[in-house]
């Protein structure tokens, strides 16, 4: 039954059989100091505030720095909850850790001792009533405690099965192998967690709203670099760039300071996933993506090691969120390999190649030599990521003839100039026509500062059509995004057509 709590806010009550109880969970108020995250606060308050007849388990995790703890601390307060954060510690300071959180929960005179974690977690939960308990941080826990998921498996069974009261838990982490593998194959919690929540980085619109910037090219140049990710505005504090001629001296100020905690986040973030040991594999695996070797042959030959060699390191890296797989959207063919780190990219982009110069604080120096590989390795690939961003996020039915299923890219061979393309964004629609895939829209993203004409335009209809041969084409738009922006001519040409659509970093970041 739905009713209403003293202030206002709705009240679950939950009958257990088997148990004489009554939960009113209140769904909290959003907290008016948390930015954006409206999707995420709502699951996790449906997870609280829905009816169950038994306990209930939620998993939360995303890299660090995405403001998880955060949200959750906010949860647990809003409803009385017990939230715990776990440290790097050994088994026994683990136990005595949250003996102590207990006992401060409770009001008790002195910290509870535990022998082990089946006793330690239930107490946890006939001390936590019908509140929510949150364990954030969970992979700490888990690292020297592996029997943690059974333990929680037979306390849920033991809760379901109505031989003790029910609850609500959320594990939280940052570790993605860790977390992401809690739920799969055989392990101790699949089956029993109803909620599987990650939280990502904010998307690029997002964050150029969060960090304050309105210059749109300001805006794409600060996202190339630290992402989508909230926590890095707190360590830059100084003020964002308004303008793109103000880049330098932020970078000057932050990332590129070799006293900045910014300067060494590339370590740090192999560092928080414990699958990952030997960090100068996985730093050589990353470079070698970032230079531009973009399959598992291709990095494994750079690196003279074999295919199943690759195996390992790449899956262990794409599971921790720091690379991942696209696939060619209308070929069946092994996905390219990229790297999802804007913060990474840039790391072993810029500051990696010239260590000892950046360390020597010749950044002036060491910044102007970078600039080649700043265009070809930081804003090319990003604007592209980005551009395919916009065509399946923000772009309009009116733009693009219909909502795209996917979006994504394509290698095409053309035979006849004996020549290969990749096409940079392909929106494909959702029903075939003769068996084949409806390409909706084509694209051309180039990253580069130079306006883009009618000789790309040439380049991008020809596409159109050797894509004929695999798809539907006959109401295919075409897509050019610039950076520069356009030629008059291309301009000229894009009002006389109903096929052509010109976009540029305002669109990109404003239009649809």
């Amino acid at each position: 039954m739905r009713t209403a709590g003293p202030s206002g806010k709705r009240i679950i009550d939950v009958l257990v059989t088997g148990w004489v109880i009554t939960c009113t969970v209140p769904i909290p108020e959003r907290p008016p100091t948390l930015f954006d995250r409206a999707q995420e606060w709502s699951d996790l308050g449906a997870f609280v505030a829905v009816k169950s007849r038994g306990p209930r388990i939620g998993v939360v995790y995303g890299r660090r720095r995405q403001g998880k703890s955060f949200l959750l601390r906010a949860l647990s307060s809003g409803t009385g909850g017990t939230y715990h954060q776990a440290l790097e510690e050994e088994r026994a300071s683990a136990l005595g850790s949250l003996g102590r959180a207990i006992a401060s929960k409770m009001d008790l005179a002195s910290a509870i001792n535990f022998g082990s974690w089946d006793e330690a977690m239930r107490t946890l939960v006939a001390r936590s009533g019908k509140g929510l308990i949150v364990l954030d941080e969970f992979p700490f826990l888990v690292d020297k405690a592996p029997e943690l998921p059974s333990v929680i498996q037979r306390i849920f069974d033991d809760a379901r099965s109505g031989s003790i009261a029910p609850f609500r838990m959320l594990l939280c982490g940052s570790a993605m192998s860790v977390m992401s593998s809690l739920l799969t194959g055989a392990r101790p919690l699949r089956g029993r967690a109803e909620l599987q929540l990650v939280v990502h980085p904010f998307d690029y619109r997002t964050s150029a709203t969060f960090w304050g910037i309105r210059d749109p090219a300001a805006a794409f140049l600060v996202h190339a670099i630290a992402g989508g990710t909230p926590g890095y505005r707190d360590l830059l504090d100084a003020t964002a760039p308004a303008r793109p001629n103000q880049l330098f001296a932020w970078l000057a100020a932050g990332v590129l300071n070799p006293s900045h905690a910014l300067f060494t986040e590339a370590d740090y973030l192999l560092t928080e996933d414990p699958a990952i040991t030997d960090r100068s594999v996985y730093q050589s695996v990353l470079s070698t993506v970032t230079q531009g070797a973009h399959t598992q042959r291709e990095i494994g030959g750079r690196l003279a090691r074999t295919d199943q060699a690759m195996q390992h390191p790449l899956l262990v890296l794409e599971r921790a969120g720091f690379i991942r797989r696209d696939a060619d959207v209308l070929l069946e063919k092994r996905p390219l390999i990229r790297i999802a780190d804007p913060m990474l990219r840039f790391h072993h982009a810029i500051i990696r190649p010239d260590l000892p110069r950046f360390e020597a604080r010749r950044t002036r120096e060491a910044w102007a030599a970078a600039t080649q590989r700043f265009e070809a390795q930081v804003l090319g690939p990003h604007f592209e990521e980005l551009a395919r961003q916009w065509t399946l996020q923000f772009a309009s039915p009116a733009t693009l003839g219909g909502r795209p299923a996917r979006v994504g890219f394509t290698q095409v061979n053309d035979a006849t100039r004996r020549e290969r393309y990749e096409v940079d964004v392909v929106a494909v629609a959702p029903e075939r026509r003769a068996n084949k895939p409806v390409l909706l829209a084509i694209g051309e993203a180039k990253g580069g500062i130079g306006r883009r004409g009618m000789t790309d335009l040439a380049r991008l209809e020809h596409l159109r059509e050797v894509l004929a041969a695999r798809a539907v084409t006959a109401s295919t738009r075409l897509l050019l995004f610039s950076r520069g922006g356009f030629t008059r001519e291309v301009e000229a040409h894009a009002k006389r057509r109903n096929d052509l659509e010109l976009v540029d970093l305002e669109r990109l970041y404003t239009g649809d």
